[in-house]
Formats: C-alpha cells, sequence, structure tokens
C-alpha cells in the first residue's frame, strides 16, 4: 500500500495541521511517512498546502507531481490541484467555497459539506477535523484511534481538553460520506 497526498487551501484553514495529524497517525499504524508542507510568507491567507505520503514499504523521493488523493478547501487549490489527481484517484472539496465544481470523469468525486457542518458544532476551528473524516471515510489508510493518539502527540497539553471535540468532527466528517 502507498498513498500520495495532497491537502491544500488557505492559511489558517489548519491544512497542514491535518496533514501533520495524518502523518503522526500514520507513524502510529507502523507505517512510512513523509510530511512535506509549502506555504509562502502569506501563511495566513495566502494558499498553503502539504504532501503526505503513508506507505508499508519505504518511500524513495517526498517529491510528487502527481497524487492518488487530494483534500481541497478552496477555488485557487482545485484550479492548480485537480489535473494532478491520478486517473482513477479521489478529489475531496468543500463545495461551500469553489465558484466552480472539478469537472473530471477520471476520478472519484467526493463532495464534502464540512463548512456547514462546522457551523453546527460547538467551534470553528476543527473544519479541518471534519475534512480528515471525510478522508479517512473515502480512503481508510489509517484508523481514527491512531489519528487521536496523533492528534494528542501534535496538540500542546493545555489543549488536550478539546480531543473529544475534534474526534467529534473527526466522526462527522466520515458520516458526511456516502457508501
Amino acid at each position: 500500500m502507498k498513498e500520495e497526498i495532497i491537502m491544500a487551501g488557505f492559511g489558517g484553514q489548519g491544512v497542514l495541521s491535518m496533514g501533520k495529524i495524518l502523518a503522526y497517525a500514520g507513524l502510529m499504524d507502523d507505517l512510512e511517512v513523509t510530511w512535506m508542507p509549502s506555504y509562502g510568507p502569506e501563511q495566513r491567507g495566502g494558499t498553503a498546502n502539504v504532501t503526505v505520503i503513508l506507505s508499508d514499504q519505504p518511500i524513495s523521493s517526498p517529491v510528487l507531481n502527481r497524487y492518488d488523493t487530494a483534500v481541497i478547501l478552496n477555488q485557487q487549490s482545485l484550479d492548480k490541484f485537480e489535473s494532478k489527481v491520478k486517473p482513477g484517484g479521489t478529489l475531496i472539496y468543500d463545495p461551500y467555497s469553489l465558484r466552480n465544481l472539478p469537472t473530471r470523469t477520471d476520478i472519484r468525486l467526493v463532495p464534502v459539506e464540512a463548512m456547514e457542518a462546522t457551523f453546527k458544532l460547538p467551534s470553528a476551528k476543527v473544519y479541518n477535523m471534519v475534512l480528515l473524516g471525510a478522508l479517512l471515510k473515502s480512503r481508510p489508510l489509517v484508523s481514527v484511534d491512531a489519528v487521536m493518539r496523533g492528534l494528542k502527540k501534535t496538540l500542546p497539553e493545555r489543549h488536550h481538553h478539546l480531543l473529544p471535540l475534534n474526534k467529534e468532527a473527526i466522526l462527522k466528517g466520515m458520516e458526511l460520506v456516502g457508501e
């Protein structure tokens, strides 16, 4: 198993954190992992993306230009990465902030009303966890337990009281993805 994933959106949406948590979850599940963030000086409000590779074999290079799965949070990221999803791959997106929806017919398109779901949760800061849940349902690469252990590892201890809310958001994201 080897899965090459790109997650992309605006800085401040939690894209890099989502990738980091997924990478830690891969480590918790004894997978080989790479995590490669990319963002400019406009970290808050500019575009940001992260490449995560999960594999049961050694990973030769973290540098990719084609992906098995893309998680897209904004129009600029869709415009940039839709064409870079491999045929037969998966594109997970939140239509809330998109003017133009994805048009490819050779990949699996997974719309997730993550922003709408986040409005119903106690904090908007778990938007990225809703999308991570959608990824886990669409591509069950790691266990929810591993994600929670990875989240506990990445969150400062003073924020551990937020773990139940994050798990609720992950489970909500999983629920939003149809069979």
